[in-house]
């Protein structure tokens, strides 16, 4: 039921109070100077009301994006932990305009912070930063209904340089080697074997455990990665014979395979890591280059790139297309063969 009241302010200028009253929802008012945009007003709201939209917008004139982000954080990320990472871009967020009512969230204020990132920070950061708020406002619009709609999805993402792609010549390869296996750190050969036969992520190779990995099948299981699927990894050739020679002189007190001076973490490899990188003369070469250097191996041992993606455990192609033209040998020949088959 919806009323309008007519009243006069002291000043004696007339004024028209709208009232929405229905049951099952918080009454609703307004007052306007025209009778007019009070009975517009009345029909707009009442059929927001009935769309289940009224009930958003009032939700999102209630709350600041700083609240926004708290629920976030305590209720999303508490129970998805690998989404903690994102803390840290939502604090900024949070720091830049969290005393800002969701109402006031709109694409162009928006786009302003993207430009201000950008003024310091690389296309890919910027672009992990806006993800982070998207996924905070996505959660707010279909499971808290705090906010009609996503205004970050009006928002053009800016556009990343293509992958690096950094990897190990012959020659390069046999120096970091020889480093690694020189060095007085003895885990850090076996460690840059599996990075290089295999594409793990340094922190799956940390964090393996004794009971994930099956040396007689010659493959591992990683439980926690960063898609957050379960992957097999093959474990073969030089990379099963050097992991089969560290279990023999495993540490009994733990379940890790490369295990710290606390048993319980994992080795810290940081500066080891930097000495064989020097002692080898590598220029540009990062602990994930490893990982690069195993897609490009895979790539120019004719491996396809979906065949690629499976083993590094990529969602899609799209990550493992930066390799597509190490493999044109490869392809080439497919092409010649069906060529010469049917043509």
């Amino acid at each position: 039921m919806a009323s309008i009241e007519k009243r006069k302010t002291a000043k004696g200028d007339v004024r028209y109070r709208a009232v929405i009253r229905k049951k099952g929802y918080p009454s609703q008012r307004q007052t306007f100077s025209r009778r007019t945009d009070a009975t517009r007003w009345i029909k707009q709201t009442e059929a927001e009301i009935e769309q289940g939209i009224h009930l958003k917008s009032v939700e999102a004139k209630k709350h600041t994006l700083s609240e926004l982000i708290e629920r976030y954080i305590e209720f999303y990320i508490a129970d998805n932990r690998k989404d903690r990472k994102r803390i840290p871009q939502l604090r900024w967020w949070d720091s830049e305009l969290g005393d800002y009512l969701l109402t006031e969230m709109t694409a162009p204020r928006l786009s302003e912070m993207k430009q201000k990132l950008g003024k310091d920070k690389s296309p890919a950061t910027v672009n992990r930063y806006l993800a982070a708020l998207s996924h905070v406002f996505t959660m707010a619009v279909n499971e808290w209904e705090w906010m009609d709609d996503n205004p970050m999805r009006k928002v053009k993402r800016p556009k990343e340089p293509r992958g690096r792609v950094r990897y190990l010549e012959e020659d390069e390869k046999n120096r970091l080697l020889q480093a690694c296996k020189d060095h007085q750190v003895t885990a850090l050969y076996p460690i840059v074997i599996l990075a290089i036969s295999t594409g793990m992520r340094q922190g799956e190779i940390l964090n393996l455990k004794w009971q994930d990995v099956d040396l007689s099948q010659g493959r591992c299981v990683l439980h926690d990665t960063k898609n957050g699927e379960r992957r097999a990894v093959p474990i073969v050739g030089l990379a099963k014979s050097v992991l089969t020679d560290w279990s023999k002189i495993r540490k009994l007190n733990t379940d890790l395979v490369f295990s710290g001076r606390n048993p319980r973490t994992p080795i810290f490899i940081r500066k080891p890591w930097m000495e064989a990188v020097e002692t080898a003369e590598l220029e540009d070469f990062r602990f994930h280059d490893l990982r690069h250097t195993a897609a490009s191996y895979l790539a120019m041992s004719g491996a396809s790139l979906a065949e690629i993606a499976e083993i590094l455990g990529h969602k899609t192609l799209s990550m493992v297309r930066r390799y597509a033209h190490l493999s044109e040998g490869h392809t080439s020949e497919v092409v010649t063969r069906m060529a010469e088959k049917f043509l």
